[in-house]
């Protein structure tokens, strides 16, 4: 038997919550990197531009995970990016949640 070779036409898209809840995801993880980096750089010596820096992915971390999560409930609409805005933005809230623990009791 031959396997039926056959195309689906969607009208679905994808969610705008969740592309821009990716790309906080992205810019969020790529700076705190970035300042992590830096940091390391100067032999742990960072200046406040680096702490405000942190904080800047913070607060994108969060809005994205609010826009993934209100991406995710769209109705008949791909949830790829809704997704992928969730697990990155939620991988850069660990980060800094481990940062600030290790600084805390000096790990």
């Amino acid at each position: 038997m031959e396997k039926k070779r056959s195309f689906i036409f969607t009208n679905k898209r994808h969610t705008r919550r969740g592309i821009m809840s990716s790309i906080l995801g992205i810019i969020s993880l790529v700076s705190l990197v970035i300042a992590v980096y830096q940091t390391y750089q100067a032999a742990g010596q960072a200046g406040d531009n680096l702490g405000l820096v942190g904080f800047v992915s913070l607060v994108f971390a969060i809005t994205g995970i609010g826009l993934g999560y209100f991406g995710r409930l769209e109705q008949d609409r791909f949830r790829l990016f809704a997704y992928l805005g969730l697990v990155l933005n939620f991988l850069v809230l660990a980060a800094i949640s481990f940062i600030l623990y290790a600084g805390a009791y000096g790990l």
